[in-house]
C-alpha cells in the first residue's frame, strides 16, 4: 500500500499581534485559554510554580460540588464549626464556635467572602483534618490533570509546599465551570451577609462590563495578587489566570487589558459537524469503491479574528483501503494546521460497512487492475 496525502486548503489568513509577546502582561504568571477549544491564546511562565493564595480554594470548592453533585452531599446539611475552624486567621466569614452551618452558607462563605474558617469546617467534615484533606485534594487534583500541584491546605494559607501554576489553577476553572453548571453560578455573587456581616465578593470584575461571572481570587505576600476568572462573550467563554502583581488595582487593569484582548483577536470557528464526510476514499476488492470519512463529533477551533487563507487540512490514511471494513472502524486522520497555531489532529472512521468481493469477482478485479492499473 502506498501512503496517500490527500490536502484540502480552505483560505484564511493568520495574523500573529505584535502584542502577542512574552512581556504583554505585567503579570508574572498569567496563561489566558479558550474553554470550548483548549487552545492557549496567551501564556507567560504558565507552568512556574507558584504561591497560589486563595485561588486554591477552587479545589475546594471543586471538592463540594462533586459531592453535591453524587448526592453525598446536601447544601441544606449543617456542619458544625470547631475551635479549630473559628480560630483560623485570615479572611473569614465569621463563624461562631460549636455553632451549626448549612453547605450552601459555607460554599458562599468561600466563594464570596474568601473565608479560612469556612474551608476548616469543610476540611474537618470531608476529612477529619485538613492535613487528610489535603491528601483528598491532591488525589482529585492528579486526577483531573493537574500536573505541578501539591496543596497543603484547604485555604491557600501560606506555606512553602503549597504551590501550583497558573496553568493548573486554568484547568480547575475549566472543570469546574464544565462540570457543576447547576452550582458554578455561585461564583457570581457580588455579595453575601453572615451573621450579620456583609462582605463583597473581591473579584471586581463582577460588576464590571467585561463579562466575567466568576471564579476567585488571591493574595499573599509570597505569590502577590491574582486572579483565576471566567468570562463569557457571544457564547464564547475564555478562562484566564494571572498571579504575582503588585496591587489589587493592578491586578483587574491586567485582567480587563487581557480579556479585551483576546476576544478582539480571536474567535471560536465551527469547524465540521457530527456525521459528517470529509473525503470518500478508494476501496480495494469490496463492494464498494468508496468508503466515507467522517467525524464522530462537532470539531471547533479558535482561530485570530482575522485569519484567512493559511488554515490547511490535510487527510493522511493507506490507500486503497482493504476491504473488509466495518462502520465506525477508525481508518484515517485529519490533520489541520496553521502558521502559530498548535496542529490538530481528528480521527475518522468508516462511515458505512463495505464487504468483500468473491472470490471470481476479486480475481477479475486484480486482473483489472493489471492490465489497466488504478
Amino acid at each position: 500500500m502506498k501512503k496517500n496525502l490527500i490536502k484540502l486548503v480552505l483560505v484564511f489568513i493568520f495574523i500573529l499581534k505584535s502584542s502577542l509577546v512574552f512581556g504583554f502582561s505585567n503579570a508574572k504568571q498569567a496563561v489566558l485559554i479558550d474553554a470550548d477549544t483548549g487552545y492557549v491564546l496567551y501564556e507567560k511562565n504558565a507552568d512556574e510554580l507558584t504561591a497560589p493564595s486563595s485561588m486554591s480554594k477552587m479545589m475546594t470548592v471543586y471538592l463540594i460540588f462533586e459531592k453535591l453533585q453524587n448526592g453525598t452531599l446536601s447544601l441544606t446539611d449543617q456542619l458544625e464549626v470547631s475551635k479549630a475552624a473559628w480560630a483560623k486567621r485570615g479572611s473569614r466569614m465569621f463563624l461562631e464556635e460549636n455553632s451549626q452551618v448549612s453547605v450552601e452558607d459555607l460554599l458562599r462563605g468561600i466563594i464570596v467572602q474568601s473565608g479560612n474558617d469556612a474551608c476548616v469546617v469543610i476540611a474537618e467534615a470531608f476529612s477529619g483534618t485538613e492535613e487528610n484533606f489535603s491528601e483528598e485534594l491532591n488525589i482529585k487534583a492528579r486526577e483531573i490533570g493537574l500536573e505541578n500541584s501539591n496543596f497543603t491546605n484547604s485555604t491557600g494559607w501560606p506555606d512553602e509546599g503549597h504551590l501550583s501554576t497558573a496553568r493548573d489553577l486554568s484547568i480547575i476553572a475549566i472543570k469546574t465551570v464544565q462540570n457543576f453548571p447547576e452550582y458554578y453560578h455561585f461564583y457570581a455573587e457580588e455579595s453575601f451577609e453572615y451573621n450579620g456581616i456583609n462582605q463583597r465578593n473581591r473579584n471586581t470584575l463582577l460588576n464590571k462590563p467585561v463579562g466575567v461571572d466568576g471564579l476567585k481570587t488571591g493574595h499573599t505576600e509570597a505569590g502577590g495578587h491574582g486572579l483565576a476568572a471566567s468570562a463569557l462573550r457571544k457564547n464564547q467563554r475564555l478562562i484566564m489566570v494571572i498571579n504575582g502583581l503588585s496591587s489589587n488595582k493592578e491586578r483587574t487593569a491586567e485582567a480587563i487589558k487581557l480579556l479585551e484582548w483576546g476576544y478582539r483577536n480571536f474567535t471560536n470557528f465551527d469547524l465540521l459537524k457530527e456525521g459528517m464526510a470529509v473525503l470518500q476514499a478508494k476501496v480495494w476488492l469490496g463492494d464498494k469503491k468508496t468508503v466515507p470519512l467522517v467525524i464522530n463529533e462537532d470539531t471547533k477551533i479558535t482561530i485570530p479574528s482575522e485569519s484567512r487563507d493559511k488554515l490547511q487540512f490535510k487527510v493522511e490514511y493507506d490507500s486503497p483501503i482493504s476491504a473488509p471494513i466495518e462502520e465506525g472502524t477508525k481508518i484515517a486522520e485529519l490533520e489541520i494546521t496553521a502558521p502559530g497555531i498548535d496542529s490538530l489532529r481528528i480521527p475518522l472512521y468508516a462511515g458505512s460497512t463495505i464487504t468483500s468481493l468473491g472470490p471470481l469477482s476479486k480475481l477479475l478485479s486484480v486482473i483489472n487492475y493489471l492490465v489497466w492499473g488504478e
